[in-house]
């Protein structure tokens, strides 16, 4: 099931009256539409953009029930709830108490960016010099969420399947099969649902091989193009080939269900200020980071490392 995330805001903190003008609401919206159009993982991990701090740890809580549903029969004896175990017994059997317990989710990571624009150096119009770099700026966050994600989707996932090949640079169809049989099977073991979408990050040695396979053929439905070097699903997964880069070492593989989890960021600040060190305007911003997917949910998390075998 779905968790409902309640995200606590960061409130904006003091200037010590200096001229400022603020650009966390600017920010968090160019944020969210580079990390829609760049991000690796944004349909692993949606990204829920917040601005401002009000706790300097925790981003939010959520609440999660460990209580295992009961499975029990409906007992006839004749001394259950009757005879001699009237007012002591139930027919129902053991009533099972169902709580929930609040999990704190804390920031686990950090950002700042400090630039300054000076009057007569610039050579262009402030406004568009600030918009330019927080565009910029963005973008690199971005890239810095790509990394970060892509260590936290290693170091969690579920499901971790060894698999080697001969040649990490030309694997087999026979290979190839295997790797995602394996996938396959702990997807269906673990009973995903089937309405539900499961996406395979892959690294561009399995693109490659999947596009050049004689199993991804017109002959089999599969909608592969060689033109265009695309192919939308293999094996019941939705395919996206992504840099060598997203990947941690020797992994080729990281598939996921869609929205398994969530990103997010809080801005504490994103301004620009009248600098005493020169004659212009310091651009800094700051703020925290993270990654989560709750417990159960880490079983829906695969990766395939890839090692040259004998």
């Amino acid at each position: 099931m779905r968790k409902t995330f309640n995200f606590q805001l960061f409130t904006e903190t003091g200037n010590s009256n200096n001229n400022v003008r603020t650009y966390q609401q600017q920010f968090a919206g160019l944020l969210s539409a580079v990390y829609g159009y760049e991000s690796y993982f944004n349909d692993f991990l949606p990204l829920q953009t917040l601005d401002g701090v009000k706790n300097s740890a925790i981003a939010f809580t959520v609440k999660n029930c460990n209580t295992a549903v009961t499975m029990g029969a409906y007992d006839k004896g004749a001394n259950v709830a009757f005879g001699t175990g009237t007012g002591s017994t139930s027919r129902f059997g053991q009533r099972v108490e169902i709580k929930y317990t609040d999990v704190d989710v804390p920031y686990n990571w950090e950002w700042a960016c400090h630039e300054g624009i000076d009057r007569h150096t610039v050579n262009a119009e402030f406004d568009q010099v600030v918009a330019e770099r927080l565009d910029d700026e963005a973008q690199a966050k971005v890239a810095l969420f790509n990394a970060k994600q892509s260590a936290y989707i290693s170091k969690n996932a579920g499901k971790t399947i060894a698999a080697t090949a001969a040649s990490l640079d030309s694997l087999t169809d026979k290979e190839l099969i295997a790797i995602f049989d394996q996938l396959s099977t702990y997807f269906t073991n673990i009973k995903v649902k089937k309405n539900l979408r499961k996406i395979a990050k892959v690294h561009p040695v399995i693109f490659n091989a999947i596009i050049n396979s004689g199993l991804a053929t017109t002959s089999k439905g599969s909608a592969v193009n060689i033109d265009a070097n695309s192919i939308l699903r293999f094996k019941g997964f939705e395919i996206q080939e992504l840099p060598e880069d997203a990947f941690q070492t020797g992994e080729y593989i990281y598939a996921s269900v869609a929205g398994v989890g969530v990103a997010y960021t809080g801005i504490v600040t994103a301004r620009a200020i009248e600098s005493e060190d020169f004659d212009g305007t310091a651009l800094q911003g700051a703020g925290k980071a993270g990654e989560y997917i709750t417990k159960d949910n880490l079983k829906a998390v695969a990766k395939v490392t890839l090692t040259k075998g004998a």
